[in-house]
């Protein structure tokens, strides 16, 4: 029988029942996440950057007028989707909401929702590309903003950006736009879906640490695989668009090459505080661990207004895992979870027996996140009831 200390290791490291066999008989010593429970962090901890990934971070206090957060907030990013604010404001900048053709009123919908490339190459084509970061930047009063590098223009996600800048370009949404651009705007962004029109969970940072209201714009670069639906590879999917994977390098100050993942957005009643973090993650980094991380970072602010759900935070293994809607494998599934992520286990209840050799159990975790059940065998724990978690 394998002890609960392989069993542990080969959950973390989602490995495969054959190597689980050899690790009976020759053991090996594997460091495994812990659950995290919420109250483990004490409010002196701000900014907790994980090893290895660099950060840009600025969180503002619309109700005081002040940062809660700064951590390099000049730094500049390769944008990633995040840029799509900037093309919807251009989109909307002298015109209502309601002057838009149908067609433009579904690219920016999905755009927002769905973060679809496709739409926002539209209209980065249609609209003089590089040229709407020109005219953003003007407007806004943006000092980091750049436009793509000249060897790659069509590339939208290639344009510079910077926490702080992102926190003017809510002030302004929020403040200064129309009301009728601020209403249409975020309200696309509170109907952010969990899966992407890409197949990649975007429930990350914001979405994934705090509890509703909230407004979020996505992006990420560099992955081949999300979570969600069946992989698909951003450069394959997307060539052209500036959310391709392939490794560039840097221009100038900005890093074209490392994995990149950012949430940003509003949190709390009153949209009360403006999220920006922007993050680097070493090459080769999966999805899920780039997730895992930036979602221990963005949990470590301190952002006024923001309701954090409770839970405990564990570890999972393996690729494929599936969220159901009830503790059984017949029930409908919710959404597949990126391979290794962290969820929030809510509590725990008996269901249906699952085996998956060498393990097999009949507990089930609730994840409030995602709204749904997965086995407890693909937690990273040793236990088939996760000691702690309250049952359901």
């Amino acid at each position: 029988m394998i002890s609960s200390s392989v069993r542990s290791a080969v959950r973390a490291g989602g490995l495969t029942a054959a190597l689980a066999a050899l690790l009976c008989t020759t053991a090996t010593t594997v460091s495994v996440a812990a659950a995290e429970p919420p109250s483990a962090r004490t409010a002196a901890v701000r900014a907790d950057v994980p090893a290895g990934v660099t950060a840009g971070v600025a969180v503002f206090d619309r109700r005081t007028g002040t940062f809660t957060e700064q951590l390099n907030t000049a730094a500049q990013f390769r944008s990633a989707s995040v840029v799509k604010l900037l093309i919807a404001l251009d989109v909307l900048w002298n015109r209502s909401p309601d002057a838009l053709s149908a067609a433009d009123r579904a690219r920016i919908d999905t755009m927002l929702r769905g973060s679809d490339d496709a739409a926002a190459s539209t209209f980065w084509s249609n609209n003089g590309s590089g040229a709407i970061v020109d005219r953003m930047v003007a407007r806004l009063g943006l000092t980091d903003t750049a436009r793509p590098p000249s060897t790659h223009p069509g590339y939208w996600g290639y344009t510079a950006l910077s926490a702080r800048d992102t926190v003017k370009i809510y002030r302004h949404l929020l403040d200064s736009a129309p009301a009728a651009t601020r209403d249409y705007l975020l309200g696309g962004l509170r109907q952010s879906t969990r899966c992407a029109t890409d197949g990649y969970d975007q429930h990350f940072g914001i979405a994934g640490s705090f509890n509703q209201p909230w407004a979020v714009k996505q992006g990420w670069s560099g992955f081949s695989s999300g979570g969600c639906t069946a992989p698909t590879t951003k450069a394959a999917e997307a060539a052209g668009s500036g959310e391709a994977g392939e490794s560039l390098g840097t221009a100038g100050a900005v890093d074209l090459s490392r994995p990149a993942l950012h949430t940003t957005g509003v949190v709390g009643a009153g949209d009360r505080s403006i999220v920006a973090v922007f993050t680097l993650h070493p090459g080769g980094t999966s999805y899920g661990k780039a997730y895992t991380d930036i979602g221990r970072l963005t949990r470590s602010l301190n952002v006024p207004g923001a309701s954090r759900p409770a839970g405990t935070w564990i570890g999972t293994w393996g690729s494929g895992v599936r969220v159901r809607t009830q503790a059984t494998t017949a029930s409908g599934a919710v959404t597949t979870l990126p391979a290794g992520v962290e969820v929030l286990v809510g509590c725990q209840k008996r269901g249906q027996q699952v085996s998956q050799p060498p393990y097999a159990g009949d507990w089930w975790a609730h994840l409030p996140q995602y709204g749904g059940y997965m086995t407890n065998i693909y937690l990273s724990v040793p236990e088939n009831q996760v000691p702690g978690v309250p049952v359901c």
